[in-house]
């Protein structure tokens, strides 16, 4: 994959890849956490090389922690709340 990221708009796309292995979705989701992802002037945002838009540090730390607790599927509710804020602008 030599861009990642331009497959993906948010980060629970990648938690819920069904053909992923989960140490590519952590590897994934680790680097765009990162703050070498950190959007200038806005460091509770990220965009990693490649990534069509920012989105918030905290989306994509809930990502990584659904991994954890298995919830990658289920995360519905927090998946809603990031298309309302991006909605809103």
């Amino acid at each position: 994959m030599s861009q990642p990221y331009s497959r993906f708009l948010h980060p629970f796309e990648v938690a819920r890849h069904p053909s992923l292995e989960p140490e590519v979705k952590r590897a994934l989701l680790a680097s765009w956490a990162s703050d070498r992802s950190a959007v200038p002037d806005r460091p509770a945002m990220r965009k990693p090389p490649g990534a069509k838009r920012a989105v918030p540090v905290d989306d994509v730390l809930a990502a990584l922690r659904s991994l954890d607790s298995g919830e990658a599927g289920q995360s519905k509710h927090i998946n809603d709340r990031a298309a309302q804020r991006q909605s809103c602008g």
